[in-house]
């Protein structure tokens, strides 16, 4: 049976150079959400945050640089990669969840949205080539491939190319432990529509959700943990504990959802590309998932994972994580015609999606 499938023509990504190591922090003075001051020492602090997240440092923009502009970066080396005119694309898609925060300013500002900045730093000419942005949380850039693969499945579009961008270290509270996490990055994708058979290549399958109830504010914005900041700015922040539990309970039945609507059997998933959001907690959802199957992973061999250096970059970690193993950055993963792979991801929202896909 003949069909349109949604297929990878190239990515691309960028992370910054400035390299933010845990030891920077030892100095912070750290608070609770309650505002009460954690009177361990700063080692001891930052020791026990790398054992449990894996992150060992993160990676910030520069003074100079923004959110728009670091997206347009990895836009550009996704349209290299894919060997295609710009020109092209029938859709530009940008997820991100604070736009651009300028240094020294306390202001978001999204408005012309980031994707259309980004086309006018592309220098794509087409009206016809719409952009435009996606605020999702953490897999905000995942739900920009799957709404890609609907309008490119309707007919609608034939290539899409989808940008998760975030600059965090503009909206972090020094005074927070949680936002030693986050970091700075942007990763895209070229989504192609291509002629084929069923399952030969191309999504598979997907999945979302979103849980809006007792977990709306699980991750949201609000006022620094310092007792004595007045300034009235919001940082992001989180629930660690509450986001660790939903995560734990929720994703690994979104993931089998998902990929029990490829019809494929278990053995055969090669990969999964997991949004990095710490390593523990990424750890047990993976378990978890393969143990709704009656199986131990091999997480070495299932998971790669570039959170220890480059930290929780938001919607970026997982096109910039799948970008470094197309391109050989991870050599102890790779990736071979006919694998089949997964993306999946939660974050605000709450939200929760997954991807198969077949390369």
């Amino acid at each position: 049976m003949n069909k349109i499938s949604t297929t990878i023509k190239g990515s691309g990504s960028y992370i910054p150079a400035q390299a933010k190591p845990n030891k920077d922090f030892v100095n912070n003075r750290f608070y609770d959400a309650q505002k009460e001051r954690i009177t361990a020492p700063g080692q001891d602090i930052i020791d026990k945050f790398e054992q449990i997240t894996g992150i060992s440092e993160r990676r910030y923009v520069t003074d100079d640089q923004c959110t728009s502009g670091i997206a347009a970066i990895a836009a550009g080396l996704a349209l290299r990669d894919a060997g295609i005119d710009p020109e092209t694309i029938d859709q530009l898609i940008v997820a991100h969840n604070f736009g651009d925060v300028v240094r020294g300013s306390v202001q978001s500002d999204a408005v012309p949205a980031l994707a259309a900045r980004v086309k006018h730093q592309l220098g794509i000419r087409n009206p016809s080539c719409v952009a435009y942005d996606i605020l999702f949380g953490c897999p905000g850039w995942l739900q920009g491939v799957i709404q890609a693969h609907a309008f490119i499945r309707a007919g609608v579009a034939k290539r899409c190319l989808v940008v998760g961008v975030e600059v965090l270290s503009r909206v972090l509270d020094p005074h927070d432990r949680d936002s030693m996490i986050f970091s700075d990055g942007a990763g895209a994708m070229v989504l192609e529509a291509a002629e084929g058979n069923a399952g030969e290549t191309g999504i598979l399958s997907v999945a979302a959700q979103t849980f809006a109830i007792n977990e709306l504010n699980y991750i949201n914005v609000g006022p620094s943990n310092d007792p004595e900041e007045t300034s009235g700015i919001n940082y992001v922040k989180m629930q660690g504990r509450r986001v660790y539990e939903f995560a734990l309970k929720h994703v690994p039945e979104a993931m089998k959802s998902c990929f029990d609507a490829t019809g494929e059997d278990i053995s055969q998933l090669k990969k999964i590309f997991i949004h990095q959001a710490n390593e523990k907690l990424d750890e047990a959802i993976v378990k978890a998932f393969y143990k709704l199957y009656g199986i131990t992973p091999s997480l070495e061999t299932v998971m790669p994972m570039n959170i220890h250096e480059l930290g929780n970059s938001s919607v970026a970690t997982i096109p910039t994580l799948f970008d470094m193993v197309s391109k050989g950055q991870l050599p102890e993963h790779q990736l071979h015609p006919g694998d089949l792979i997964m993306f999946a991801s939660v974050g605000a929202g709450m939200n929760i999606n997954a991807v198969c896909y077949r390369i």
